[in-house]
C-alpha cells in the first residue's frame, strides 16, 4: 500500500535531518476532508522544515476512502445504505485500495521527513508495523505482519491497516488500528481486494471495550523507541485553526 515520489532533498531550513524532535496531537474526532486538508498543509510545511516531524492521533466518522491502487467496484453496501448511514466516499493518493475509518478506530497520521531516520518507504512500513505490535504486546494482544499484506494482523484477520503516501521524502496518511471499532462497516467492502481475510479489532479480541486514550500513550512509547525520536505532545487547538 505504497505510493512513493521520490526527488532530490530540499535543503532544510530550520528543522533538519538531524534534528530528532517529533510533536504528537490527539485531536479528537475530526471530518475526513479537514483532516486531509491539515496533512496537507502540514506535509508541506515539513518539505519547507518549518515543523519537526508530527504525528496526529484522531478519529473520524464513518468514512470510505480509496487509494490509487482501488476503484468503486470494491464498495459492497448499496449507494442507499451509505447516504441512509451518511457514510461519503474519498477518493485519495494514498497507496492500497479501499479502506473503512470511523468511531472506535484509532488513525495514526505520521508526517516524517524519512531522511531524519535514514530509512526508505518500505523499511518506515516495517517501523510502523513495529510499532502497532509492539503496542498491542501492551495489552496480550499477540499481532504479527503478514507475508503477503501489509498492515497488521492476529493470525489471518487484519487489526490495524496501513496506507501511506512519500512526498520528497517527507510521510502522510498512515496507519488505522481497530480499537472499539464497529466491525460490521467492513462487510460494507472488500478491503483493500483481500477476498479471503477479515477484520478484527482490540475489544474483539480482548472482549470488552478500551479507551483510544489508553491505547495513545502506548502507540507513543513504542514510536519513540522504534524510531529513536523524542516525543513532544502538544495542544489540538492550535493546529485546527490551520483550515478553520
Amino acid at each position: 500500500m505504497l505510493k512513493e515520489k521520490p526527488s532530490i532533498p530540499n535543503p532544510q531550513r530550520g528543522f533538519t535531518s538531524k534534528t530528532s524532535l517529533c510533536q504528537v496531537y490527539d485531536l479528537g474526532t475530526v471530518d475526513y476532508e479537514k483532516a486531509l486538508q491539515l496533512q496537507n498543509k502540514l506535509v508541506s510545511a515539513r518539505i519547507a522544515a518549518e515543523i519537526p516531524d508530527t504525528i496526529l492521533f484522531l478519529q473520524h466518522p464513518s468514512v470510505l476512502t480509496i487509494g490509487v491502487s482501488g476503484n468503486e467496484e470494491g464498495v459492497i453496501a448499496s449507494r442507499d445504505l451509505l447516504a441512509q448511514e451518511r457514510i461519503a466516499i474519498f477518493h485519495i493518493d494514498r497507496g492500497g485500495g479501499i479502506t473503512y475509518h470511523g468511531p472506535g478506530q484509532l488513525v495514526g497520521y505520521p508526517i516524517i521527513d524519512l531522511r531524519t531516520k535514514g530509512i526508505g518507504p518500505t523499511q518506515y512500513v516495517r517501523h510502523l508495523e513495529e510499532v502497532i505490535i509492539r503496542a498491542l504486546a501492551t495489552f496480550s494482544i499477540t499481532a504479527n505482519r503478514d507475508p503477503e499484506y501489509p498492515g497488521v494482523w492476529v493470525g489471518q484477520d487484519e487489526i490495524c491497516a496501513l496506507g501511506i503516501r512519500v512526498i520528497h521524502w517527507v510521510t502522510m496518511h498512515g496507519f488505522a488500528l481497530n480499537v472499539n471499532t464497529d466491525l460490521k462497516y467492513f462487510t460494507y467492502i472488500t478491503p483493500c481486494g483481500i477476498t479471503d481475510r477479515q477484520a478484527t479489532s482490540m475489544s474483539r479480541l480482548l472482549a470488552h471495550d478500551i479507551a483510544l486514550e489508553n491505547v495513545v500513550p502506548c502507540i507513543i512509547e513504542q514510536w519513540a523507541q522504534v524510531f529513536n525520536m523524542k516525543i513532544r505532545q502538544e495542544s489540538a487547538e492550535e493546529l485546527l485553526r490551520y483550515v478553520q
